[in-house]
């Protein structure tokens, strides 16, 4: 085998053997604070990944500096909204971004950033892009998934090539309810629901329910198509 191939071996085998060493968290951590051997941190965390419906089309469809403009707009608007809510923003990966939530009101802080999105899409991005475009019948659409489950967040690659993993349920079904139909733009697991405080759960007037239930592969999951003014 080459010098390189020895090395591959020699590190997969090293990741495999090598004990963790794994500590409990209450703030979000950055790259630095992890080191690239078996160290993990353990956090509560309720995760939102918010995503553009259709971003292939848009590329297939349309000019590129078009779609550009696109996915800058979502992801400021996106980004912006994560952070007014408490939000770490932890992840892009061209048109979606992930939001990091801790803390007692994690499930709600959340699920208000998600409605919140919505409201932005519908009432700053597409009003926007119409004014410029004024001949295009093209109209954003996206969708926001959220759940919450403990995460154990390591970091992974090479020296000055690597970012922090996070490894748990919530963020591999928050980015899989993305998948979903865009006509409810937000949808979250019953764990996030059961722990939603009034003002995210209810709205209107007279009051009602923003959230109803739907089935996910046999899954009961919770939906909406509020948008929530910032």
């Amino acid at each position: 085998m080459s010098e390189f191939e020895n090395k591959i071996h020699d590190d997969v085998r090293g990741i495999f053997k090598s004990a963790w060493t794994e500590t409990k968290g209450q703030v979000v951590p950055k790259s630095e604070d992890l080191g690239l051997s078996n160290v993990g941190r353990s956090i509560s965390a309720t995760i939102l990944y918010a995503d553009i419906d259709g971003s292939t089309q848009i590329v297939d469809r349309y000019d590129a500096k078009f779609a550009a403009e696109v996915y800058k707009a979502f992801l400021l608007c996106a980004t912006r909204v994560i952070r007014l809510n408490g939000g770490d923003v932890r992840s892009f990966d061209g048109d979606r971004v992930m939001g990091v939530f801790i803390g007692d009101s994690k499930n709600s802080d959340a699920a208000k950033t998600g409605l919140q999105i919505n409201y932005l899409v519908k009432k700053a991005i597409n009003p926007a892009l119409k004014d410029q475009y004024t001949s295009t019948k093209f109209s954003l659409r996206h969708t926001v998934g959220i759940d919450t489950s403990e995460m154990l967040v390591v970091r992974s690659g090479i020296r000055n090539n690597n970012d922090l993993v996070w490894v748990g349920s919530a963020a591999n079904n928050a980015a899989r309810m993305n998948s979903l139909s865009s006509d409810f733009a937000t949808r979250l697991t019953p764990a996030v629901y059961k722990k939603l405080n009034e003002k995210s759960k209810f709205g209107g007037n007279p009051r009602r329910n923003m959230w109803t239930s739907a089935d996910w592969n046999g899954r009961t999951i919770y939906r909406s198509s509020w948008t929530w003014r910032p």
